[in-house]
Parts: C-alpha cells; structure tokens; sequence
C-alpha cells in the first residue's frame, strides 16, 4: 500500500513506515524538512507567506484551507492508500477532513451506484491526543471525531480505520520517536499477516492479498493485538490481558481476522477453540493456521472490527474539557479581589479639573450641551 503522511505526527510515522516512498504532506516547508525518511514531499500552500513557516498554528480551517490548494494531487494519491494524521493539530486535522469529505463524494459518484472497490479504499491511522495535553489538540479532536469522522464512518466509504492514542505515551513517559516507532512495529505485525501466509508451510485455510485487502476496506475501526496463545486459558482473558496498549480499547466485535503460528510439531487443531469463541459471539472469525519453525509457543494475531468507540471518546473528551474549564473558573473566583467602590460626581469633578486649568463655568456648560462632557 502506498503510504501518507499528512502534518507532523503523521509526516513523521509514515516515514518510519515507508522510509523510501512515503508521501510526505504539511504546510510548512520547514516542518517537512524535519522529517526523517519518507520520499515525496507536498507542500500545500497557505494565503500568508509567514504561515508556510508557521505551520497553521492549531486550527484545522487553515488546514482545510490549504488542502483545497493540493486537492487535486491528494486524490490521485489516497486512493487504496494508508494515511496517517494526528487529530488534534491544525495540518492533520484540517487536510484529513478534506480528503474524507471528499472520499464521501468520490464514494456517492463511483462508476455503477455500488460505491468505491475494495482497491480504492482508503485505511486511516489516527493518533489522538491524551487528554491531558493542551486544549486546543483535546478540541480539535473532539470536533473532529463527531463531525467528520462520525459522518464519514455513516457512510461507510473508507477503509479500515485505526485509533492511536498518546496515552500510553504520556503515561509511560516514553519519547516521541520512541513512540512513533512502537507504532509502526505494531502496525507492522497485523500487515504481516498475508506475506506469512505466502512464506510459512499453510496448516488451516489461507488468508492470501486480496482476502486481507477486502478485510481492510471495511468501513470500521480496527483494533489488533498480538500475544503467545495458551489454549488452556480462556481466550476472552488472554485478549484482555494483550490488549493493544496503543490503540483505544476495543468494543464488541463485528468481525474478526486471526492468523495463528505454530510451532512445528505441535497440534494445530488448537485453532478451534479460537473459531468456538467468536461462534458464540456470532462473530465467525476469517482465519489461516501456518507453521512457523522460528517460534517455541504458538503465537496469534488477532484484529477486531468495531464502530462505537468514536462516541464514547468524545463524552470522555468533553467531560474533561468541562472539568478543567471548571478549574480555571475556581482558580479565577479564588483570585478575585474586592475593589472599594468609589462615587464620583462628574460635575464637581470637572469644575474642579477646569478650575486647575483656568477654564470657567461657561465653558463648561457648552462642552455639556455639545455632549463632550
């Protein structure tokens, strides 16, 4: 899949993932000179020549703005492509809005009434911000996730979408290259799972490039995982205790994908009491089974579509955007200072100051009339 980079956090990411042909976008020349890796480099232009060197400072409508001047470009770029983009910045969130809303269109007009295929689909990764960081990333995102995203996801034009979070970052205290690598490691476990169904010895079935390209075109957020599968512990525990630490926690499945690894030599069959699980769940699994002669313990990996997270994430947001508001208001009302209230008598006032300045009652009584005093 090609690979984009839209405003810094993304800019950055996708050059760890594609460090040779990752499409690089921001409005700031400068920015994108920071970036590490990647290869083509898109500048969209903005109205103040100060701004390209700026950056657009937090508010997504310059974002916007600016995609409108690389639109063309963008659409012959996103389509069957992986976008990366932080919600809570100006860049990100404002070009990210652009091309979905623009996907709604492309989607709504596609050849046959059937919308987008399945190769014209694009996957979205997310970051969002912790909401402990700065106000106006916790804002952006909280308009973001239940304007665009929710309107988008109705529709159900894009690709898989996945939501990243700074969370474990802020937690754990861990460096923001540290972090961006830790995501695309991930990342890059759940994408691995069609190249080992070519490479590995196939046990059970086969999830080959298409299969997992027409798993990724579906229009809902994603949440993988990945852990040492033990088929003597129950597997709801074993997924909650190897929840993706990086990705929002996920919610009741409404499809599943897992490729299982085996050691060789040991029994495979283990595979039907993953397939058990989701029966019960009325979520019947897509899977494969292969050997892998590297690995000691059997090994799964494990993606979960899901829709409803976005809402719950925005009465999170919003109820620590209440709280902290709250907390300034306090902190004002504890700093308020009582003022003696002083009673002035403009007349008296003014014949005193006219009497220091050599000015008389006639005078006084013009500027009166005139409305000047």
């Amino acid at each position: 899949m090609k690979v984009i980079g839209i405003g810094g956090a993304g800019g950055k990411i996708a050059a760890k993932m594609d460090s040779e042909n990752a499409i690089l976008v921001n409005v700031s020349q400068t920015e994108l000179d920071k970036v590490i890796g990647g290869g083509e480099r898109i500048v969209a232009p903005i109205q103040s020549i100060t701004g390209q060197f700026k950056g657009s400072r937090k508010e997504p409508q310059i974002g916007l703005e600016a995609y409108r001047t690389i639109r063309r470009r963008m659409l012959e770029n996103i389509r069957g492509s992986i976008v990366f983009s932080s919600t809570g910045g100006g860049t990100g969130n404002g070009i990210t809005k652009g091309i979905l809303e623009d996907i709604v269109e492309l989607d709504e007009h596609a050849e046959g009434g059937h919308g987008l295929p399945i190769q014209d689909k694009t996957m979205f990764c997310l970051l969002l911000p912790d909401d402990s960081e700065t106000r106006e990333y916790v804002e952006n995102s909280i308009d973001f996730l239940s304007d665009t995203l929710a309107g988008v996801i109705d529709k159900g034009c894009t690709g898989n979408i996945m939501l990243f979070s700074n969370k474990l970052k802020f937690a754990d205290k861990i460096g923001e290259d540290a972090y961006n690598q830790m995501i695309v490691d991930s990342l890059n476990v759940f994408m691995a799972i069609p190249q080992k169904n070519e490479t590995m010895k196939l046990l059970e079935l086969h999830i080959d490039q298409e299969d997992f390209a027409a798993y990724i075109a579906k229009p809902y957020f994603n949440h993988f995982c990945y852990f040492d599968y033990d088929r003597t512990k129950d597997l709801g525990v074993q997924i909650k205790a190897n929840a993706n630490s990086l990705l929002l926690p996920p919610e009741e499945a409404i499809e599943v994908m897992f490729l299982l690894e085996v050691p060789p030599g040991q029994d495979h069959t283990m595979f039907y009491d993953i397939m058990q699980y989701y029966n019960k769940l009325k979520s019947p699994p897509v899977y494969s089974v292969v050997e892998n002669p590297a690995l000691q313990r059997p090994f799964l990996t494990l993606s979960m579509l899901y829709s409803r997270k976005p809402i719950e994430l925005v009465e999170e947001y919003n109820q620590k955007n209440v709280d902290n508001k709250d907390a300034i208001v306090q902190r004002s009302i504890n700093q308020y200072v009582n003022l003696q209230k002083v009673a002035v008598d403009m007349d008296d006032e003014a014949k005193r100051a006219g009497a220091e300045k050599g000015i008389n009652s006639e005078v006084l009584n013009s500027l009166r009339r005139i409305g000047k005093l």
